[in-house]
């Protein structure tokens, strides 16, 4: 599968999260999102500048095309997932670590304020809750890249020979 049957294979698949998809099909996709968001990322430059810290940079071409391709990028990765034998979900597994640890984070930083607004977070037990916050973020830094690299490993297998559960082996 070529590039031009990639993009038109993704784009007519949308919102299909069933059946399998071939290496080629995914990384074509991925490519071309990249390069398109790239590509209107320097329209979006060009035209409104490219701001400064006090007037952030108007950007509207390179997020409206990275919405318009986000579910069939998803789509395509589910059905990468399932043709290397793998439920489709995993392909959201590093999303859900990133979104609990985010809460956690938030939980402990409300909880710090609320503790300092007190006065008790103060001295050794405020040093001592920094010192674990930046245990965890460090922790969860490790755990993301981790699942980052594991996610891209089981996206790059080769595609499961004949039927699997999640339906026939794609056209080569």
């Amino acid at each position: 599968m070529g590039f031009a049957e990639a993009i038109r294979t993704c784009l007519s698949k949308y919102v299909t999260f069933s059946g399998r998809a071939r290496r080629p099909e995914y990384w074509w996709f991925v490519l071309f999102v990249a390069v398109g968001t790239l590509v209107f990322g320097l329209v979006d430059a060009a035209l409104f500048g490219r701001g400064t810290p006090m007037n952030p940079p108007t950007r509207i071409f390179a997020p409206v095309f990275q919405l318009a391709t986000l579910l069939p990028l998803l789509a395509a990765g589910w059905r990468r997932m399932h043709d290397s034998g793998r439920p489709g979900w995993y392909l959201l597994i590093p999303l859900g670590v990133f979104v609990v640890s985010s809460l956690i984070v938030a939980g402990g930083v409300a909880g710090l304020g609320l503790l300092s607004g007190a006065g008790m977070g103060t001295g050794a037990a405020g040093m001592a809750g920094g010192v674990a916050a930046m245990v965890f973020f460090g922790l969860i830094w490790l755990v993301e890249l981790a699942l980052l690299v594991l996610t891209i490993w089981w996206l790059v297998q080769p595609t499961q020979p004949g039927e699997n559960a999640y339906g026939p082996e794609p056209p080569a």
